[in-house]
């Protein structure tokens, strides 16, 4: 296992920025009707990013205790909002929303079928868990045991644990880790990405994360936000890096937020771009993430949410 992954690399920091604030601007009910095309767009490559981010930064070279401690706080957090989630999904006439909560129905929406935003930590810790023990338990060479990580992962999809296309992001992000390459010799800054988007994004059948086009416009994305980080300077550069080595929090309490942003509607209606309501949304949602975060910090909480004594 190489070392390449450990140096703090501001260009995945850079990028990870960027897709949680898309995140989260999608996430908000209001802003997403109003443009729904965009939405289709973004939700194209947004989450595949940070699937492969997470697949190349997650360190096997731990001892079995150090990893599943790593795995189990990344299970507090989503235990907890996961469960809230569901229970709200029960209660509140939500997209989601369940007629019968049973018991039954909220472990297996709990462990199998995760329901909002969470399935992402879902998918990191059965991606992880699975890469860890294949890695480590299985003596064969890289390209075989990559083989074998994916073939494990389409059995995952037909199970319906997962879909196939986020854990093979995922697996890209374990691949490009494991052949020894850097992330920025494999993900290479272009503005003529901006091109192959435009021409890209048009076409209505490119705009899925499982189908060639849809692949395309990840790494092109990635390539565009790499060349723009080459021009981005000053407090606006430390200022996104910041969010991005902060997008743990940001990922957890957001929903709350974006929940609440609804009751700003009826006093910013009046624009009918929503841009207004969508940037005073995005300060509201990010700052009261970070905001929950600092408290749990000054209070001791962070430790035993996230199992660190600082998530700031």
């Amino acid at each position: 296992m190489n070392s390449l992954a450990k140096k703090r690399i501001d260009e995945l920091d850079f990028l990870k920025c960027i897709m949680i604030v898309l995140m989260v601007a999608f996430h908000l009910v209001y802003f997403e009707e109003l443009h729904p095309y965009a939405k289709r767009v973004v939700f194209t490559f947004h989450m595949p990013v940070l699937l492969i981010i997470s697949g190349y930064l997650t360190h096997i070279d731990k001892s079995p205790l150090q990893f599943l401690r790593s795995m189990f706080w990344l299970f507090i957090p989503y235990l907890v909002m996961e469960g809230g989630y569901i229970w709200m999904c029960s209660m509140l006439p939500v997209g989601d929303h369940i007629d019968n909560l049973t018991v039954g129905a909220f472990f297996d929406k709990l462990f199998l079928h995760p329901l909002g935003p969470y399935w992402y930590l879902h998918a990191l810790i059965l991606c992880g868990l699975t890469y860890y023990l294949v890695f480590r338990l299985v003596p064969m060479n890289t390209m075989s045991r990559c083989i074998l990580l994916g073939l494990i992962y389409v059995g995952y999809a037909y199970l319906g644990l997962i879909s196939i296309s986020r854990a093979f992001y995922f697996l890209a992000g374990v691949a490009v880790h494991q052949s020894r390459f850097e992330f920025l010799d494999v993900f290479k800054s272009s503005w003529l990405a901006v091109v192959g988007l435009a021409l890209l994004i048009l076409n209505p059948e490119n705009l899925h994360t499982d189908v060639v086009g849809g692949v395309l416009i990840v790494y092109l994305v990635m390539s565009f936000c790499l060349a723009f980080y080459m021009i981005v300077r000053g407090r606006l550069r430390n200022f996104m890096l910041f969010l991005g080595r902060n997008t743990m929090p940001i990922f957890v309490f957001s929903p709350i937020f974006t929940i609440l942003c609804k009751y700003l509607v009826p006093y910013l209606a009046f624009d009918k771009t929503g841009l207004l309501f969508l940037v005073i949304s995005l300060l509201v949602c990010v700052s009261g993430s970070l905001a929950i975060g600092w408290v749990m910090d000054k209070i001791g909480v962070s430790r035993f949410f996230f199992g660190r004594k600082a998530i700031n």
